[in-house]
C-alpha cells in the first residue's frame, strides 16, 4: 500500500475529530455561559496532552508516566516569557537579564514551550528509549519525579512551589481549539509516515521489526521527542487558561487522568484518544456539578469530595476489564468506503493500516 493511498484512507479520521471538536466550540459560544466555556477549553487542553501522549504511547506500546513532565516544562516557558518583566523579578529573580525583559504572545510563548519541552525529551529520550517494558516505564516515572523536584526547589527561577502568578488568562476557545486541532493533525501525520508505521511494526513484532531494519531505539525516540513537543505545547496553554504555575500543577493528578482518559479511549487510536476525553470529561464535570450540590426540593443532595477520582478508577477498571484495548481498539472513526460494485465497506481503517 502506498503512502497516497494511506492518506486517502485515513484523512477522514482528524477531519471527523476536528469536526467533533469545532463542534463543541460553537456549543460553547451559543451558551455564553462562562463556566461551560472554561469546561470547553479544559477540554481541549485535555484532547492536546492525551493526543500527545498517545503519539508514544499508542505507537511505541510503552506506557509513559512522565509525559506531564514536559507539561511542566512548558507551563513555565510561559510563565518565563509572557509576565511582566516587573513580576517576574520580584517572583523569579535568578532569571538571566534577557529572559527577565522578554514578553512574548501567547502563541510565541506556547511554540517555544514546544521547543524546550522536545530538547529535553531528546535528552530523555536518547538515553530511556533504549529501555523496553517496565523498566521504561519506571524510568519515565522517575523523569517525572525528577522534573518536579527540580522544578519545586529552584527557588530563583521557578519560585519552588510558591505559584507563580501573573500569566495572562486567555478566556476564548478559539486558540485551545486551534491547538488540538493540529495536536490531531501532527498525531495523525506521525501514524502515516514511515517513522510511525516502523514503530508500530516494533511494537507488534519487534524481532521480525528489528530483523527488518527497523532501529528500535531511534522509532521510539523520534515518537517521545514529538509527544514531548505537544505536551510542552499544551503545558504552556495550560498555564495561559489558570493564570498561574506551580509544579504541582503538572504532576500526579494531571498524569492520572491523562492515562485514564488513553486507556477508556483506546491507546492504539487516534479516534480513542479523543473520545476518551471528551466521554471522560462529561463524567468528570457531572461529578464534579454533583459534588457542588443539587437542590432537590427543601434539601441539598450533594456527593462527598475525591469521587471524581473514584469514579475514573472505576471506569478504568471496567474498561480493563471487559474491553482492555478500549473502546475504540485499534480502529479509527472513518467514512463509509464503497466497493467497486457500489456496496458500501463498513470497515473500520486508520493509521494502524
Amino acid at each position: 500500500m502506498t503512502r497516497g493511498t494511506i492518506l486517502r484512507r485515513t484523512i477522514a479520521t482528524p477531519l471527523i475529530l476536528s469536526a467533533l471538536l469545532v463542534a463543541i466550540a460553537v456549543l460553547a459560544f451559543a451558551v455564553g455561559s462562562r463556566p461551560f466555556n472554561q469546561t470547553v477549553i479544559d477540554l481541549f487542553l485535555m484532547v492536546i496532552f492525551v493526543v500527545g501522549l498517545q503519539v508514544f504511547v499508542g505507537n511505541s506500546g510503552v506506557i509513559s508516566f512522565g509525559h506531564i513532565a514536559f507539561a511542566c516544562l512548558g507551563g513555565y516557558v510561559a510563565a518565563w516569557t509572557t509576565i511582566k518583566p516587573v513580576l517576574k523579578s520580584a517572583a523569579m529573580p535568578g532569571l538571566p537579564d534577557w529572559l527577565m525583559g522578554l514578553e512574548i504572545p501567547f502563541w510565541a510563548a506556547a511554540i517555544a514551550g514546544a521547543l524546550w519541552a522536545a530538547l529535553w525529551a531528546g535528552l530523555f529520550g536518547a538515553i530511556l528509549m533504549r529501555l523496553s517494558g517496565i523498566a521504561a516505564s519506571i524510568a519515565t516515572f522517575a523523569m517525572l519525579a525528577m522534573v518536579n523536584a527540580i522544578y519545586s526547589n529552584w527557588t530563583s527561577v521557578t519560585a519552588a512551589t510558591s505559584s507563580v502568578v501573573g500569566i495572562p488568562i486567555l478566556r476564548t476557545t478559539w486558540p485551545y481549539l486551534a491547538a488540538a486541532v493540529i495536536a490531531i493533525f501532527i498525531a495523525w501525520a506521525y501514524a502515516i509516515s514511515r517513522h510511525g508505521l516502523a514503530l508500530r511494526a516494533a511494537r507488534d513484532e519487534p524481532t521480525a521489526a528489528a530483523a527488518s531494519g527497523v532501529n528500535i531505539p531511534r522509532a521510539r525516540f523520534i515518537a517521545f521527542v514529538l509527544s514531548g513537543a505537544v505536551m510542552g505545547m499544551g503545558g504552556a496553554l495550560y498555564a495561559h487558561s489558570i493564570g498561574l504555575v506551580t509544579p504541582d500543577t503538572y504532576y500526579l493528578g494531571l498524569t492520572f487522568t491523562t492515562l485514564s482518559m488513553l486507556v477508556v479511549g483506546g491507546m492504539g487510536s487516534l479516534s480513542g484518544a479523543v473520545l476518551g476525553v471528551v466521554i471522560l470529561s462529561a463524567l468528570i464535570q457531572g461529578l464534579r456539578w454533583l459534588e457542588a450540590g443539587v437542590q432537590i426540593g427543601n434539601s441539598t443532595f450533594a456527593l462527598p469530595g475525591g469521587v471524581q477520582e473514584i469514579g475514573l478508577g472505576v471506569v478504568m477498571i471496567l474498561i480493563l476489564m471487559f474491553r482492555p484495548a478500549g473502546i475504540m481498539g485499534n480502529s479509527e472513526l472513518s467514512l463509509p468506503r464503497r466497493r467497486r460494485g457500489g456496496a458500501e465497506n463498513p470497515g473500520q481503517t486508520g493509521p494502524n493500516t
